[in-house]
């Protein structure tokens, strides 16, 4: 399972505190989940009205952000064809396997300074992941063109006797497993009755003349097609590989800042909470999600305790909408292919 809790709480007299407490009620003989310390730098807080808005573009950012991971992993998978038992080794961040990353992430100091407002990080983050989109439209039309045109001669010379050249094998009798081809030489004036006898009896007329420059032009084509298509995988792959890996670890950090925010809105200043990532044990979700709620119901006495599976008819409310505590779901099962 690829379902990871990411939630905070505010700190007791200490983080590490905060901390325990969780360990103690989560694992150990309950073994409801597997936990690490999600760490997130001291970043700049902001009035609070701006804090109020950002929650509201992070949300929207972390939704597209997710959606272009989405995009670039399924692509490698469709570049990827007959090897798609490898896209997964393909889908690193920063060099290691996904959940390697997210339960030892440390912010990226570099890419995102901390020096920088919530707001200015959030729109590096977008201008990014917008450009790492619009590339990826640019460079999957350009190869699934040359991709889509090889196919087409492909199945011209290679396909069903219904579509397939007969010029490639006028010269002899052909059949495969579902029809026959017989070449006929008529006089003229027997064309239209020849026809007309071979329908009733089943049979498909295709008129043919034989032109050898057309054929030359076909087979030189696909050969240029083929060349130009194994030009383009490995550098396409490349692409992938780099820019998916930029767009997971802008994807985390936009998570990272959900978090900050909300723990800011949600516990005020002085910031003081604990983020915490939980990779629950399925059969467990719903007693871990229970547990949780009496760790933190003290935290807010008019959030209702929601059964981890449960959806609230007509709210469009889910269980991701409010907890006592700051809770967001990281879902990596998105990137599961059947292969």
């Amino acid at each position: 399972m690829t379902e990871f809790w990411l939630i905070s709480a505010p700190g007791e007299k200490t983080c590490q505190q905060t901390w325990d407490k969780l360990m103690g009620a989560t694992t150990g003989t309950s073994n409801l989940s597997i936990n690490n310390k999600f760490n997130i730098p001291d970043l700049k807080v902001g009035t609070l009205d701006v804090l109020v808005g950002l929650s509201d573009e992070l949300a929207k950012l972390d939704t597209f952000v997710e959606g272009v991971v989405k995009k670039v992993a399924q692509y490698m998978a469709d570049v990827l064809e007959d090897s798609r038992d490898k896209v997964q080794e393909n889908l690193l961040a920063n060099g290691v396997d996904l959940i390697t990353y997210i339960t030892r992430f440390q912010w990226d100091m570099a890419k995102y300074p901390i020096k920088q407002s919530l707001k200015n990080i959030s729109e590096i983050v977008s201008k990014q992941v917008t450009q790492i989109d619009n590339d990826l439209k640019a460079r999957a039309s350009a190869y699934n063109n040359l991709k889509g045109n090889l196919q087409n001669l492909e199945r011209k010379n290679a396909g069903s006797l219904l579509t397939r050249r007969k010029k490639a094998f006028i010269w002899l009798v052909f059949e495969d497993n579902e029809s026959g081809l017989f070449s006929v030489t008529l006089f003229r004036k027997a064309v239209d009755d020849f026809k007309h006898k071979a329908r009733e009896n089943k049979f498909t007329v295709r008129d043919f003349q034989y032109n050898e420059e057309e054929m030359k032009a076909d087979k030189e084509e696909m050969a240029r097609l083929s060349t130009d298509k194994k030009k383009q995988f490995g550098p396409l792959v490349r692409w992938l590989k780099v820019n998916f890996s930029e767009a997971f670890i802008a994807w985390i950090h936009i998570k990272a800042l959900r978090v900050f925010v909300e723990s800011v809105l949600r516990y005020g200043l002085p910031v003081n909470f604990q983020a915490m990532l939980l990779h629950p044990h399925k059969k467990n979700m719903k007693k871990l999600r229970e547990v949780l709620y009496d760790l933190y119901k003290h935290l807010d006495s008019g959030a209702a305790i929601i059964d981890a599976s449960m959806d609230i008819p007509g709210l469009n409310l889910s269980q991701q909408d409010y907890y006592p505590y700051v809770y967001y779901k990281i879902d990596c099962s998105l990137l599961d292919f059947k292969v």
